[in-house]
């Protein structure tokens, strides 16, 4: 019987979610094995609403596969989801950081400088829990900018899911020093309102991550 925690979360679905992917990280949860939601809510000590939703969302992210009347079966993550999930993002951002430098207007783009600050601030500290929301501000600041809201919401899922799949790049040695540096170019060039340079920085940074993701997964 696995020993699961649940972890703090925005909401008691989304830590029996990451109680899950936590599960299926540490070996606890066996791929290719089938669990009942009963079972899973009696070892996480809540009702089967909240392990059902949970469930549902590990399954949109591909880590589970639901089984009617069963539960739900256990997949390994795959190199072919992060390829994928980089892929959408590198048709919609770098395009969006271009726009956004094109046309972001004074009040957005002190915005867009804010959000950066936030991350210097919190890599300087080591402070990872406070880099990464930091981090997703800035990609969505850009993206409003560019004058794409549901382009932003897809984006915040899609970072979601990524986060399901498994650990952060800093688990593969990636500084959070290094990570700013990749997103110090684009902030610049927007800044400077210099379109193709925000468009190609954003590329890098993007193709940077879905490497060292790949790479973390296919070690496992």
């Amino acid at each position: 019987m696995p020993s699961l925690r649940l972890p703090e979360a925005p909401s008691l679905a989304d830590a029996v979610a990451q109680a899950i992917r936590d599960g299926v990280a540490s070996g606890q949860l066996v791929p290719e094995t089938t669990y009942s939601v009963y079972q899973l809510a009696e070892i996480l000590g809540v009702s089967r609403s909240p392990v059902r939703e949970g469930m549902l969302r590990l399954a949109e992210a591909g880590l589970v596969e639901i089984r009617r009347n069963r539960g739900f079966r256990v997949l390994p993550p795959r190199t072919d989801d992060i390829e994928e999930i980089i892929g959408i993002r590198l048709a919609l951002e770098p395009p969006a950081a271009r726009r956004a430098a094109e046309r972001g207007t004074d009040e957005q783009l002190a915005e867009i400088r804010a959000s950066l600050a936030a991350m210097a601030g919190a890599a300087s500290r080591g402070d990872e829990a406070a880099f990464w929301p930091a981090d997703r501000a800035l990609h969505d600041a850009l993206l409003r900018t560019s004058g794409r809201p549901r382009t932003a919401t897809i984006v915040d899922r899609l970072r979601s899911t990524t986060a399901l799949l498994g650990p952060p790049t800093t688990a593969a040695g990636r500084t959070l020093t290094a990570i700013l540096a990749e997103h110090e170019p684009v902030v610049s060039a927007v800044l400077a309102r210099d379109g193709a340079a925000a468009e190609g920085a954003m590329r890098a940074h993007l193709e940077a991550t879905r490497a060292v993701l790949v790479a973390l997964i296919a070690g496992r």
